[in-house]
Order: structure tokens, then C-alpha cells, then sequence
């Protein structure tokens, strides 16, 4: 008897229906458990094999990324995957670049391995972490631009400026779990302002990709419509607002704050989704 194959059309079906099945579990529970984990990990808490154990890692960074790959999927068509293919070999080969010459980041190596690496230098996840910094600074201000962010001069400098917080956020928390160090340190909670140099550039890289990849009318009404889309963000400050706040990086707390103001402003962050927990009546 022949096997039927799922469509991909069923395949994004069953994986919109999981997320929306388990919102609450994707963008609350894991990022609070993970903050717990990581910062466990820091203080060496666990038994070796589990701090910062790669593999948990990504698979927890991965669980988080769900809701944006299910809401993204229907839009990847062949162009939109040369685009996204593209965009990958980019983000190797700068990183590669970053950790070998200290360009354009500043000299920098990583503290903890964030699962296998590519030539023994670059985690090969690497675009599971970068791509939705990026991608969700994207759809953050195409929301919050409304019709203004089909323009061009305006979208571009409006998303460059939210990956450029989004770092803010990140870098910070990151350098004091000790996932990477920075040579001879930096100004900001141990980060040199040349990575937020690097990060501009490769914010430019990654927006003209998603340019070329997605139309942005066809974006812009997926994400309006898809009421989980952005819930990695949600992710993102949770994790990395209880990180910063455990080490006392007040700096990047209130800009996870701004974040949490942001997403309340387009409706994407509401606490009635603990209403969806099993004994409890409404939704998100």
C-alpha cells in the first residue's frame, strides 16, 4: 500500500495548529524555564552535561522560533528561499569573518558552545538565532509603521534602529552568561560599540534580503492576520528581561521594557493568555 506524502499545505496546517494549540507553552513557559536554565548554568548549578548543554540550547531557541517559522512559511516561495538561502551564507561567512579577523563586530570568541560548530568556529544553528532578531525587528515595524513602512527610506533606518535595540538587549545578557567575550571588553556591559557597527551593516544585508524575498503587501497581511507571528519577540523579552535583570543590567531591562510597550501597542502581548492555561476560560 502506497504511503501518502502530507502536502505542504498540510504540513503548515499541523504546524499552525500546534502553535496556536500552544502558545501560552511557546512564548511564556519555555523562555522562563530557559532564563532559569541558563542562569543555573552560569552559576554552575547542574551537574556538568547540562550546563549550558548545546543541544538544549538549540532546541529550546528552536521551540521559541516556531510561531514565526509557522508564520512565515506560507509566504516562502522559491524566491523568497534564494533569498533566505542567501542570507544564510551571509550570516556564516560574517561570522566567520567576525571571529577570525574581528571584523566588523570587534575581536570576539564564543565562552559556550551553542551546539555543533561549522569548521570548529561557527555554531551551525547560527541562523536560528540571527534571522528572527531580524525578521521580527521587521514585522515589529511594519506594524507599527502602518502605511508609512512601505516606504523604503522609511523602513529601512526604522528596522536597522530596532535590530540595533534588540542587540542592546541581547549583547549584554549574552556576554554576562559568557556565551561570548568581547577582547579587552567594551563600554557598554562589557560590548564595544564597533559590534553595533557590525550589526547595522548586517541589519542592511538582511533587510534587502527580506525585501527580495517577501512581497511586502503579502507580509504586511500575514502579519496582521496571524495573531501568533510575533510571539517570538514575546520570547525575547521574557529571556533575555529576566537575564538582564538577574545581573543587573537595568540598561537593557527598560529597553526590553520598550519592547513590552511595543507589543502592547499592536496588541501582541496580552496577559489574558493565561486564561488559555488548563482550568482557566478565555484565549490570547
Amino acid at each position: 500500500m502506497a504511503v501518502e506524502t502530507p502536502t505542504r499545505a498540510a504540513v503548515e496546517a499541523r504546524l499552525d495548529r500546534l502553535v496556536r494549540e500552544n502558545r501560552f507553552t511557546i512564548a511564556v513557559v519555555f523562555p522562563a524555564v530557559g532564563a532559569v536554565m541558563l542562569l543555573a548554568s552560569a552559576e554552575a548549578l547542574f551537574p556538568a552535561p547540562l550546563n549550558f548543554n548545546p543541544y538544549l540550547v538549540l532546541f529550546g531557541t528552536f521551540v521559541m522560533r516556531l510561531p514565526l517559522i509557522a508564520g512565515v512559511a506560507p509566504l516562502v516561495d522559491r524566491r523568497a528561499a534564494a533569498a533566505l538561502l542567501a542570507l544564510t551564507a551571509y550570516s556564516y561567512a560574517i561570522e566567520y569573518v567576525g571571529v577570525t579577523t574581528g571584523w566588523p563586530y570587534g575581536f570576539f570568541e564564543y565562552g559556550v558552545e551553542l551546539g555543533p560548530m561549522l569548521l570548529d568556529t561557527v555554531p551551525l544553528g547560527l541562523p536560528i538565532f540571527f534571522f528572527p532578531l531580524v525578521l521580527n525587528s521587521y514585522l515589529l515595524c511594519l506594524l507599527l509603521l502602518g502605511d508609512r513602512a512601505s516606504r523604503w527610506a522609511i523602513r529601512l533606518p526604522a528596522v536597522i534602529a530596532t535590530v540595533l535595540l534588540v542587540d542592546l538587549v541581547l549583547d549584554p545578557g549574552a556576554v554576562a552568561l559568557g556565551f561570548w567575550a568581547y577582547d579587552g571588553g567594551g563600554a557598554y556591559y562589557g560590548v564595544p560599540w564597533s559590534n553595533y557597527l557590525g550589526w547595522a551593516l548586517s541589519a542592511t544585508v538582511a533587510v534587502g534580503l527580506f525585501d527580495i524575498a517577501f512581497d511586502w503587501s503579502e507580509l504586511v497581511a500575514r502579519v496582521q492576520s496571524c495573531a501568533f507571528m510575533l510571539d517570538d519577540l514575546v520570547s525575547f523579552v521574557i529571556l533575555w528581561g529576566l537575564i538582564n535583570a538577574y545581573f543587573g543590567n537595568w540598561v537593557p531591562v527598560a529597553l526590553s521594557g520598550l519592547f513590552f510597550a511595543g507589543l502592547v501597542e499592536i496588541d501582541r502581548f496580552d496577559f489574558r493568555v493565561l486564561r488559555t492555561v488548563p482550568g482557566l476560560s478565555g484565549r490570547w
